[in-house]
């Protein structure tokens, strides 16, 4: 658990003789003084402290210039960001200027360092993966990196190298504060060159782990990912209280991978069941893992940001793992309720229904012109494609409602399609399916007349066509939305963290809707068995 030690009550009260002597007597005589985290002081009005239940008043007596006069007199000269320091200590002095440039505002924040604030997390700080922490001001996320460079540089006994563009991980002063333990640090002259100086930390003192606090431009972001991909791990905060603020943020969401507008083709946006512009995650993100800091005692973590954002993107919910301690200080897990995303696409056409957070996702069915109820047919079949487009099949079975299952090697394929041209060709592959007895299927050319005629003829050879499927319309409906309806449970529990879910045996058709579905959940599906037993499991990418 954290703890406060002796050292943080000496530097605290470091920060209290600088203040005015009626405004510090009155915060040694607190018993909660261990808890402040700020002391305000504005001319014209009375000294205010800051506690973590509420704001209090110090005097009856308003701060006047002198006041003013007499604390920066202690500290020094105020840098170019208008912050100032104590000599080896965390605290953080800012002031207030007027257009004449005096100062009539200071506000002096109280830096402590706290221990074993990462325990809740240490096992991904010593992963070796780019770490980027997220949380509203006052939190302790510069907290949680100041204990994580201590113990990346102590613990693992890892070359770190802190950017310190306020000051505020390592103190005021040449010499750094002794919490960060053997990081060495590196100091920005002003916050315009942090950009700059992330990169000659990694040309010029050959670091293993790069800490930065507090990254808010695109050069910044960029100069992120070039360290990221010179393989130093990079742990880093940010502005932003979620996962789905960074994403949103045009400045930063490069760190996350970048968000960009793509285009579709018909066929892709209808297998998608979108619409035809859809966002996408533009290159990998810089970050393998982002938390949000909820409190030094809990946290949200979402590891593997690749596969979180693209699912983000599409829309479905995302569903973070929750660690917290408890009083024992014991690291406890659980995976969060599922966030909705904002980024839910258009459907493609109106028999399409987005997905929602808890209703079930039942995919849009071709129209069949012979039914109210919609259905392909199901031929138990697994066909070899030998110069026909597989866009063109879908097309087809979407038009005739014949759907059959296509392989990539032709061992696996019950029947090979070609065209006449390449049949012609006499082509090695072509004579090993005919001297193994595989049905080869000769079109006339590569279009989609040829194509659907085949499916057509193929129903017809099983003993079913697409307008006699066997069950009725009813009972047909009720198989299908219990396949979906455990399908959509299965991708649930997977993204909840279960490994693998074996589905139940289904049908050729009702199998791919099903991998449709993992899909548009961003789990990954295969099928598994012989027919008629063959059935498709989901399990984690």
């Amino acid at each position: 658990m954290a703890t406060v030690s002796q050292s943080v009550r000496e530097e605290l009260a470091q920060l209290l003789d600088v203040l005015p002597p009626r405004v510090a007597s009155t915060l040694y005589s607190r018993d909660d003084v261990d808890e402040l985290l700020e002391v305000v002081l504005d001319l014209g009005r009375l000294p205010e402290a800051r506690f973590p239940d509420g704001d209090d008043s110090l005097s009856d007596q308003e701060v006047t210039r002198d006041d003013l006069d007499s604390v920066i007199q202690r500290l020094g000269e105020f840098g170019g960001d208008n912050r100032a320091g104590i000599e080896r200590t965390l605290h953080r002095i800012s002031a207030i200027r007027n257009r004449k440039g005096q100062v009539v505002g200071i506000t002096c924040r109280v830096g402590r360092a706290v221990f074993g604030t990462i325990k809740i997390i240490e096992d991904i700080a010593l992963s070796g993966k780019n770490i980027l922490f997220l949380g509203r001001p006052g939190v302790g996320k510069t907290t949680m990196l100041r204990e994580m460079a201590r113990v990346l540089s102590e613990d693992a006994r890892k070359r770190v190298v802190i950017v310190d563009t306020s000051n505020e991980i390592a103190g005021d002063g040449d010499v750094a504060h002794s919490a960060i333990g053997r990081s060495r640090r590196m100091q920005v002259g002003t916050p315009e060159a942090q950009h700059s100086v992330m990169i000659e930390a990694v040309e010029n003192h050959m670091p293993e782990v790069i800490i930065i606090d507090e990254m808010g431009t695109e050069r910044e972001a960029s100069a992120a990912r070039t360290i990221a991909e010179r393989g130093v791990q990079l742990v880093a905060t940010a502005h932003g209280n979620s996962l789905d603020n960074l994403v949103l943020n045009p400045t930063l969401s490069d760190l996350v991978g970048g968000v960009q507008a793509v285009t579709l083709g018909d066929q892709e946006a209808r297998y998608r069941g979108t619409q035809k512009t859809v966002l996408e995650r533009k290159a990998p993100p810089t970050f393998d893992v982002v938390i949000e800091i909820q409190s030094w005692e809990r946290v949200a973590v979402h590891d593997g940001v690749a596969n979180v954002v693209d699912q983000w993107l599409r829309g479905f919910p995302v569903a973070p793992e929750l660690r917290w301690l408890d009083e024992a200080g014991q690291v406890n897990r659980s995976r969060a309720e599922a966030r909705p995303s904002e980024a839910a696409p258009a459907p493609w056409n109106a028999q399409y229904t987005p997905p929602t957070q808890n209703g079930p996702r039942t995919p849009s069915y071709p129209a069949d012109t012979h039914h109210d109820t919609p259905r392909p047919d199901d031929i138990d079949i697994r066909v070899f494609l030998f110069g026909i487009g597989r866009d063109k099949l879908e097309a087809a079975r979407a038009e005739t409602g014949v759907s059959v299952e296509t392989v990539n090697e032709l061992r696996r394929a019950d029947a090979v399609v070609t065209t006449k041209t390449h049949y012609r060709r006499g082509s090695q592959l072509v004579r090993i399916a005919e001297a193994s007895g595989t049905p080869v299927y000769v079109l006339r050319k590569n279009t989609m007349p040829q194509i659907q005629e085949f499916l057509r003829t193929l129903a017809k050879e099983h003993g079913r066509s697409a307008i006699d499927l066997g069950p009725s319309d009813e009972d047909y409906k009720a198989v299908l939305e219990q396949a979906m309806q455990e399908a959509e449970e299965a991708a649930q529990r997977v993204l909840g963290g279960e490994s693998s879910i074996q589905l139940s045996p289904q049908r050729s058709y009702v199998r791919r809707l099903q991998h449709l579905l993992g899909n548009r959940y961003n789990v990954a599906s295969t099928s598994r068995g012989r027919e008629p037993s063959r059935s498709v499991m989901f399990y984690r990418p």
